[in-house]
């Protein structure tokens, strides 16, 4: 039997612009995806936008319901910065009032809300002034933070700043995935470093609440790295590739400082973000308590074919290396590694103080998933159940061998919209049909999932 602690967090994640809908109703403001969308829909998969999505905030109190049926006892969403203060300053009450309404019923149906500030949804407003790479931006994240707080602080406890901060950084500054698709490694630093300032204010924002009796975290894809081979310059990529993707957000949130070979690093090559005076102690005085923790797949890097030194952007350090034994999601592409999960807990307890921690994200993609569907109209998602089944022995194992981990939130509990992607791939325990009024079927996962939380644990078959 694989038993997991008392009081494990069971549950499953999802954001605000990929699940709510309403995507301009009820004064909220236009994101950076809906503007993105409103100029260039032929972008996005099927021409999906993120004005519907999963129209949640709608149908919440159903998938609440659902999240019941199937004995969830938390749930991780994020709360729309363009919804709560349309014009970064004025307080929406509506907005308040679906907030509390939709956090309340959680907490009424025996589940318990972590509550994300940040899911990539930056405020085109905001935008417009230069979005991340604007030190305002800073100041605007802090506010919004206070006032979220203050707001929801009572019913919600466990708090995350951002998530995986790594994706608009390096997708919107250094590719083309997320909104502005430059490529400039330069922005691109400057952007990580605003927003690590702005999480640490938001701490700081908590810390002083009226309502901080809580914990505060950040999520991170904490994605372990893995060298080509033993080659020195193998070796050595997957340093240089750690400490960029890993140490770089990880040493910030639990330690208040940045690593000082990422220092030296980008001060030779003259890509040093600008700061302020008194950064550092702002740093070092807002660690987290705890930890989310993102994980898909492994990152797998091999020596740069052409380096450069002084370095200008990150192939210089490491390229990618496309592993030959590697077990594949047929239906996604993304590589199977349970392991992953196991070397990640066992790192966060010998490099990282064993800090709390939980697995916020971790889920299957699948297109075209109906083609699953059996007879009685139940899509048979025996894939999925098989890799949460592998990635819970993995973490079980890291229980036991001393890891602090006390929650596994799979993403996503209804399909969500995933972002130029929309609705391509889904993830989730529910199957939400956009052409048939949104409507919510269970498939076979949820069954499985709903009798593993109902023993706390499952048996080795």
């Amino acid at each position: 039997m694989y038993q997991f602690p008392k009081d494990f967090l069971w549950g499953a994640a999802t954001s605000a612009p990929q699940s709510e809908g309403a995507a301009l109703l009820d004064g909220k403001s236009p994101s950076t995806w809906d503007k993105w969308f409103e100029m260039e829909p032929e972008l996005f998969y099927d021409g999906v936008g993120p004005k519907d999505t999963s129209n949640t905030y709608y149908c919440y109190k159903e998938d609440v319901a659902n999240m019941k049926a199937m004995h969830l006892n938390s749930f991780r969403t994020s709360i729309a910065w363009t919804r709560l203060l349309p014009d970064g300053k004025t307080l929406n009450k509506k907005a308040v009032r679906f907030y509390r309404n939709y956090f309340t019923e959680l907490i009424e149906n025996g589940i318990e809300p972590i509550v994300n500030l940040f899911h990539f949804d930056m405020p085109w407003w905001l935008m417009e002034k230069g979005g991340w790479e604007a030190r305002e931006s800073v100041e605007h994240f802090a506010y919004y933070a206070r006032v979220a707080f203050e707001q929801f602080g009572d019913l919600v406890k466990k708090w995350a700043t951002f998530n995986e901060p790594l994706v608009h950084i390096e997708c919107g500054y250094f590719g083309n995935a997320h909104w502005p698709k430059v490529r400039d490694f330069k922005r691109a630093l400057q952007v990580g470093y605003h927003t690590l300032l702005a999480h640490a204010k938001a701490v700081a924002e908590y810390r002083k609440s009226i309502h901080g009796d809580g914990k505060i975290a950040i999520i991170l894809n904490l994605s372990p790295v893995y060298a080509k081979s033993e080659a020195k310059a193998d070796q050595e990529a997957a340093q240089w590739a750690d400490l960029l993707y890993i140490r770089s957000f990880l040493d910030v949130a639990v330690y208040g400082r940045f690593p000082k070979e990422l220092v030296t690093l980008l001060k030779e090559a003259d890509l040093l973000p600008v700061t302020a005076q008194n950064d550092k102690e702002i740093f070092a005085n807002n660690t987290v308590d705890f930890l989310g923790c993102n994980y898909y797949q492994p990152l797998r890097v091999q020596a740069p074919k052409n380096a450069h030194c002084p370095i200008s952007e990150p192939r210089d350090l490491f390229n990618g290396y496309d592993w030959p034994q590697k077990r594949i999601n047929p239906h996604r592409g993304w590589e199977i590694y349970p392991t992953g999960l196991y070397d990640i807990a066992m790192r966060l307890k010998n490099s990282y103080q064993n800090i709390p921690w939980f697995v916020s994200e971790n889920g299957m993609g699948v297109s075209d998933e109906e083609r699953f569907t059996n007879s009685e109209g139940v899509i048979e998602d025996t894939y999925r159940i098989a890799f949460i089944k592998e990635h819970l022995i993995a973490l079980q194992r890291a229980i036991n061998d001393g890891s602090p981990c006390f929650g596994y939130h799979l993403w996503t509990f209804a399909d969500c919209w995933s972002w130029l992607n929309a609705y391509k791939n889904r993830y989730g325990y529910y199957r939400v049909e956009l052409d048939d009024h949104f409507k919510r079927t269970p498939k076979s996962s949820s069954f499985w999932m709903a009798d593993v939380i109902l023993n706390n644990g499952f048996n080795h078959e």
